[in-house]
């Protein structure tokens, strides 16, 4: 008998029926070994020395493979074919071999990419022995991740400054910190825009200022009120003549997207599915045991040949030659070293359009197959027609652009999904113009606009700048999102994360005592050092040398410095974020100061005249207003003037005249200004409008996308609604509205 010995049970059962009899597949559940979870399991004093141990709970698993080992004559060792799988098959042959189960017998190392009949032969018939390079680069990467853990948390302990400190997860915790940082800082700016409806026969469209008394308009040239009513008054009412000054046509194309990454797919699943990386890497694990899609677990962006060769067949068949382009597209993986996973994540048969696994499971592997379809077609095309047109007392001049899509291309299939910055790009229509007919602007629609801060991180957004940074790997970012969220140093309210107390005090103390933990570029470095060690570059001894040797007397020194030295220096770090307005003085005795105190119960101000005054504010309680904002537990007004002021309510920030409230969810008591809340006074009367996305297929009632709402963005249709981050394509839309869960409340009443 031979025996396979793979990783997942659920892996173990579809590799089985390919193999048939004479083989037996057994699991190892993961990894079955560990450092030995104390001080000095890695010895730095020689030569980084490393103490295993059977992890808990394994070794019921370790006795079934080597009762399964005895029996079979040959052993294949086929874990997943990354690092940290090319570990698992050194562990278990160390552990093999320890126990005297493999002499006589021949042991091979076999990697697949895809759980498909032809793959598992293929590596049977091509074993080879193990990666000693992979190996060296996941016992480097388990060595720091155990040297920071085990000599910084006690630090960290010691200084009540937070439970943990990881290698990867203390940069993301900063990047978070560091993103609220820049939203306090951020002080808004008011600009204008002019819009025109105009008309031309019984067609109209849409045009904005780009020209007025001989000058550019850029986005910020109108600076306040005043300076558009000037504009408004020259250029006329209420109908105002127009003639077509210039008009240029093109014909611009649009690339498909790569095919899906480890990253990649996280990234669009949270866009286009509002899955979390964790959901996503759970439902791609499930379809790829169920030899549906290839190894999760990549950053290339390259196809076999193979695969090329069959969804090419499946586009001229399904869709025509005219979506097939002469040659295969080929994608360059932006990752430096992607060598580790030979290609993208794709369906393991082109002509699998669809499967039942699972709701989630479903979707994503729909989401997975058009796009690794749609990355063989032919371009998009658009027609765009850009036309100036010109007031007849040549006062301004406006601008319109109509872009038609020509031919579908890729489109036909898969639309990506935005990000928060990307741009509208809808196609626009405009009537057939020439260049001196004449124009009716019919109205002018000034807008007030405001500079907004930047977005705080979703998982994806930050995932994105993580990838970007060049830290951690694809295999990681599902677990940096949990960890920092569960070890509470991050909150994610609404699909956006903002940093704890916790955070804000862990990321103060690093930045000051271990700045490269935090810097992105030494944490970028050092996985640039992995990669070297699993391309044979670096000697595994050189690169953990180099990390001791700068990390060692960071430890040391922070480990001496007194505590009431390290409240000080935190206190002075984060005294813009505890005291925005600069001031200090004790609410309640007047006279004292507040500084930040820690203890193990968590962080809070307190008054320096303690015991005399027992002031306290306790920031580990403060909740999250309804966009993610810090809201402290008092909910005083600030007063704006003219009877108006800013509160902090129920549902988060709002203004109020006493008599009229208005929400102000982007602005917190730095940020709103009275004319801003004026403004929001004025609008918080009309009726909001949705955009009409489409029609349900299932109920035939109109959905309707809101981007303002109690709550935030918002879809709505046959009067059920569910919150949104932004505007859904239809078929997300419908799905969403048709699959909401009714409420506690409602569930109840109708149990009643």
């Amino acid at each position: 008998m031979k025996l396979l010995i793979v990783e997942s049970p659920a892996k173990a059962k579809t590799i089985e029926k390919y193999l048939g009899s004479g083989w037996h597949v057994v699991a190892s559940v993961g990894h079955v070994r560990d450092l030995v979870p104390e001080d000095g399991s890695v010895d730095t004093e020689n030569d980084f020395a490393m103490k295993w141990q059977i992890m808990p709970g394994k070794e019921k698993q370790i006795k079934l493979i080597l009762d399964e080992v005895k029996k079979a004559d040959a052993v294949y060792l086929a874990s997943d074919p990354d690092r940290e799988g090319e570990a698992i098959s050194w562990h278990l042959l160390d552990i093999l071999n320890s126990r005297g189960a493999l002499k006589g017998k021949m042991v091979q190392r076999v990697v697949f990419n895809e759980i498909t009949k032809k793959a598992i032969l293929e590596a049977i018939e091509n074993p080879r022995e193990i990666d000693q390079n992979l190996v060296d680069a996941y016992l480097v990467r388990r060595a720091l991740d155990y040297l920071i853990g085990f000599k910084l948390s006690p630090v960290l302990w010691r200084k009540n400054m937070g439970r943990s400190a990881g290698r990867v997860q203390s940069v993301a915790v900063a990047l978070v910190v560091d993103r609220e940082r820049e939203i306090e800082a951020f002080k808004p700016v008011e600009y204008w825009s002019l819009k025109t409806e105009n008309q031309k026969d019984k067609g109209t469209f849409v045009s904005s200022l780009i020209k007025f008394n001989g000058k550019k308009i850029d986005k910020m040239s109108v600076e306040n009120k005043n300076s558009m009513e000037e504009i408004l008054s020259k250029i006329g009412a209420p109908v105002i003549n127009a003639s077509v000054l210039t008009i240029e046509k093109k014909k611009t194309s649009r690339k498909p997207a790569a095919p899906f990454t480890t990253s990649t797919l996280q990234q669009e699943a949270a866009r286009k599915l509002y899955f979390s990386a964790k959901r996503t890497s759970s439902a791609a694990q499930k379809l790829y045991e169920a030899g549906l899609i290839t190894y999760i677990r990549t950053d290339s962006t390259n196809l076999s040949a193979d695969a090329v060769q069959s969804i090419r067949k499946y586009i001229a068949g399904e869709y025509g030659d005219k979506f097939l382009p002469k040659s295969a597209n080929i994608y360059v993986t932006k990752s430096k070293n992607a060598q580790e996973a030979h290609e993208a994540i794709r369906p393991t048969a082109a002509d699998c359009a669809s499967v039942e696994i699972g709701v989630d499971e479903d979707k994503l592997y729909d989401l997975i197959w058009k796009r690794t379809i749609a990355c063989q077609m032919t371009n998009a095309e658009f027609d765009s027609v850009i036309v100036d047109i010109e007031t007849d007392n040549k006062i301004a001049v406006f601008h319109a652009v109509g872009t038609t899509r020509t031919f579908d291309g890729f489109l036909k299939v898969y639309v990506e999904g935005k990000d928060d910055s990307d741009e509208d790009d809808e196609e626009t229509k405009l009537p057939g113009l020439s260049v001196g007919d004449k124009i009716e602007i019919v109205k002018l629609l000034p807008e007030q606009h405001f500079t907004q801060p930047p977005a705080r991180y979703s998982e994806a957004s930050l995932i994105k700048k993580l990838e970007e940074l060049g830290i951690g790997r694809p295999s990681t970012y599902s677990s940096i999102m949990s960890t920092i969220v569960d070890r509470e140093y991050v909150k994610n309210e609404k699909h956006r994360f903002f940093p704890t107390p916790s955070g804000w005090l862990l990321t103060a103390f690093l930045t000051k005592y271990f700045a490269d933990i935090v810097d992105v570029n030494f944490t970028a470095k050092t996985e640039d050092s992995l990669d070297d060690v699993s391309n044979g570059a670096l000697a595994r001894g050189k690169a953990l040398n180099e990390f001791w040797n700068a990390f060692s007397p960071l430890v040391k020194t922070a480990a001496g410095i007194a505590n009431p030295d390290v409240m000080t220096a935190v206190n002075d770090a984060l005294q813009k974020h505890l005291f925005p307005d600069g001031n200090t003085k004790c609410p309640e005795c007047k006279n004292g100061e507040l500084s930040l105190k820690v203890s193990k119960y968590g962080a809070f101000l307190a008054c320096n005249n303690y015991p005399t005054c027992k002031y306290t504010r306790d920031l580990s309680k403060e909740s999250a207003g309804t966009d993610g904002e810090t809201k402290p537990a008092s909910n005083g007004p600030t007063d704006l003037g003219d009877g108006i002021t800013f509160r902090i309510g129920k549902f988060g920030a709002y203004v109020s005249d006493g008599t009229k409230n208005a929400s102000a969810k982007k602005y917190n008591s730095d940020t709103i200004t009275l004319k801003i809340a004026k403004e929001l006074l004025e609008n918080a009367g009309k009726k909001a409008e949705g955009k009409d996305i489409g029609t349900n297929p299932t109920t035939g009632k109109p959905i309707l996308y809101f981007a303002t709402g109690r709550y935030g963005a918002y879809i709505s249709s046959n009067k059920v609604n569910v919150s949104v981050k932004q505007e859904p394509d239809l078929e997300t839309a419908a799905d969403l509205i048709n699959n909401k869960k009714p409420s506690a409340k409602n569930a109840w009443g109708k149990k009643k």
